[in-house]
């Protein structure tokens, strides 16, 4: 079993949800902002300590869920602190990007970094569309067309041009190339069975997050699976990353006591307005086929609503005691079979000092036993 570290770099001082979305920015203090920065980045630094294989990065905007609108320059300062740790782009949405520039960055990384980049090429959730007044209905070609013309930026050695349906250029040669040959892995996003479909299609690894159930995970790396074999790709576990918000602390009483106030102020202050622009997206365009999109919204409000302990009886946390957390990972790696987890320990507002502690426990106590799941 491989292990990543995952930050969403939340604000964590509001005291009351955002009434609307995009939500307004006048609780936003700079000098605050600058102490988070520091913190945050030194943690994600701190995984390579820790034993994780990866440190993940994300984008999202308009909102005080996560501070990290570019996960680029944070992958940029991670390669000047850090030396073995992969830097998991987790990543850019291609969909809203100009994907010459992501193509651009990403080989930037790989190579400050010695060849440590795994680029995610993700479609992103529908609010996003919003902020970049992008139509959501073109998310899923966008995405198709982006992904080719990174992939032929970082492999074609002579200038060439590209006539597409939403990109056009006359002359592309990007500088510099990736280091990494033919070009870095590449991790699509799969929490739902038509994007499971599309990864395994790309012959990329997969990823999902804020699993509802091991049963709905378990139709989602199926139908990866079959795509990814009809693409010529036999995916491995290593090919499966699931992502888990996290909590190891001494006992399982701490450590639900800890999720149970950051996961308040997860779903009740970060997504509040978020789960709104979602629905509204949704039912206003394509993004998702009528059943997903409706999957979708009812498991943002399953997750909300469950407890500590249901959410653990349904496979979606990790949380624990040391020999808890090894437990319920091995029951998630049995009945699903990923060779990755992808550990979020910043759940909302919980402390840094209970972060950095549970990390501390995952490398003394948890990594030892759950690296040979």
């Amino acid at each position: 079993m491989k292990f990543s570290y995952f930050h969403l770099m939340p604000w964590t001082d509001l005291t009351e949800a955002p009434a609307q979305w995009p939500a307004s920015n006048a609780a936003f203090v700079p000098e605050r902002g600058k102490e988070l920065y520091d913190n945050y980045i030194a943690t994600m630094a701190f995984a390579e300590q820790c034993g994780f294989d990866w440190v993940g990065c994300n984008e999202h905007h308009f909102s005080p869920y996560g501070l990290m609108a570019n996960c680029n320059l944070i992958g940029a300062a991670l390669s000047q602190r850090t030396s073995t740790i992969k830097l998991a782009m987790l990543g850019n949405l291609i969909p809203l990007l100009n994907p010459v520039r992501v193509a651009e960055e990403y080989a930037m990384l790989d190579v400050m970094s010695g060849g440590r980049l795994v680029a995610g090429m993700i479609r992103g959730v529908p609010h996003e569309y919003i902020a970049y007044n992008v139509v959501p209905d073109e998310s899923r070609e966008r995405l198709r067309e982006a992904a080719a013309l990174i992939v032929k930026c970082w492999t074609e050695p002579e200038p060439f041009g590209w006539e597409g349906e939403f990109y056009q250029y006359p002359s592309i040669s990007i500088w510099p190339k990736p280091m990494q040959k033919p070009h870095p892995p590449i991790l699509m996003s799969a929490s739902n069975e038509e994007s499971a479909e599309f990864a395994g299609q790309h012959r990329a690894m997969m990823g999902m997050t804020l699993i509802a159930d091991l049963a709905v995970a378990k139709r989602c790396i199926e139908t990866y699976r079959q795509a990814a074999r009809a693409s010529g790709l036999e995916p491995t576990p290593d090919h499966i990353l699931l992502g888990y918000n996290t909590c190891i602390a001494e006992t399982d009483e701490e450590a639900r006591e800890i999720m149970r106030e950051g996961q308040r102020y997860f779903y009740r202050v970060l997504m509040h307005s978020i789960r709104d622009a979602q629905r509204l997206v949704i039912q206003k365009s394509r993004f998702f086929d009528p059943a997903h999109g409706e999957r979708h919204i009812n498991r943002l409000t399953t997750l909300k609503e469950r407890s500590i302990d249901e959410m653990i009886e349904a496979g979606s946390i990790f949380c624990g005691s040391p020999a808890s957390v090894v437990k319920q990972m091995r029951r998630v790696r049995d009945a699903l079979g990923n060779g990755r987890f992808n550990i979020n320990m910043k759940i909302g507002n919980i402390p840094d000092t209970a972060v950095h502690r549970g990390m501390e426990l995952f490398r003394d106590r948890v990594l030892p036993e759950a690296k040979d799941l």
